[in-house]
């Protein structure tokens, strides 16, 4: 598959999960944590396409998934969850914009590092850092929702991510 198709799929997903979340969307499990399964299924794929991955290459991948995971979860915590309509919803919030960028620019710093130390460009899948940081999100809202004791949305079936953009 090309490489950008990858990036085309990516932003789409990357961009329907912001909006909705900016707007606030109904808090259900298949929501939460579908972005980031797809986006790291995608950067394992590519992974598992790049041979000749070393130890090294090995740690920096493990150092930067780790890394992915905290910052997420980071911006986890400045996601609003809330009741509402008898269930659980959440939105981005300023902090999380800001959150946001503060953790582009420190993947950003260490993707420097690790090129600088002799890592491949293809041995870092962005789709598996933006994936990672998704699933550290995913965790801690999550568990906040599950600490609230109100229960998750429901899960809608039969209708599209466009769909619910336009709610």
């Amino acid at each position: 598959m090309d490489n950008w198709v990858y990036v085309g799929l990516v932003a789409a997903v990357v961009v329907v999960v912001v909006i909705r979340r900016l707007r606030g969307e109904p808090l259900n499990a298949r929501d939460l944590f579908a972005a980031p399964v797809i986006l790291t299924g995608l950067g394992a794929w590519a992974l598992a396409q790049r041979h000749g991955l070393g130890a090294a290459d090995c740690g920096w991948i493990a150092a930067g998934a780790a890394l992915g995971l905290a910052l997420g979860a980071v911006r986890g915590a400045t996601i609003q969850v809330y009741e509402r309509e008898g269930v659980l919803w959440q939105r981005y919030t300023g902090r999380t914009f800001l959150v946001a960028a503060l953790s582009l620019a420190v993947v950003a710093c260490f993707a420097a590092l690790a090129g600088h130390f002799g890592l491949a460009p293809d041995a870092r899948p962005v789709q598996l850092s933006i994936g990672v940081g998704f699933l550290g999100e995913a965790l801690v809202v999550g568990r906040r929702g599950v600490s609230s004791g109100t229960p998750f949305a429901p899960e809608r079936r039969g209708s599209s991510p466009l769909d619910r953009l336009r709610r």
